[in-house]
């Protein structure tokens, strides 16, 4: 087979409770439970945080950006390590 182009992958990550925080949007406070990672084509991550309004309802789905703090990266890191685990480790389809 000849080389494929893949264009991205993805993984979705649950932030544990003690590292959960909340941002606003549109006047709606949000507690930020997930995260999003993508492997760019560079091989760097990028990440945005999604969650749900405090006040409960299920709210709109909207990106936050994941806040600079070691915690939250080592977070990341070691999901987009265990990831790649995974990946390598695949089966195949059924």
């Amino acid at each position: 087979m000849s080389s494929v182009d893949v264009a991205a992958l993805a993984l979705n990550v649950p932030v544990p409770t003690e590292l959960q925080w909340t941002d606003t949007r549109r006047g709606e406070e949000f507690v930020l439970q997930s995260i999003t990672v993508r492997l760019l084509p560079d091989d760097s991550l990028a990440a945005k945080a999604y969650g749900r309004p405090v006040a409960g309802g299920r709210g709109g789905y909207v990106s936050f950006t994941v806040p600079d703090r070691p915690e939250l990266h080592a977070l990341i890191e070691a999901a987009a390590t265990r990831a790649a685990e995974r990946w390598a480790g695949h089966r195949g389809i059924g």
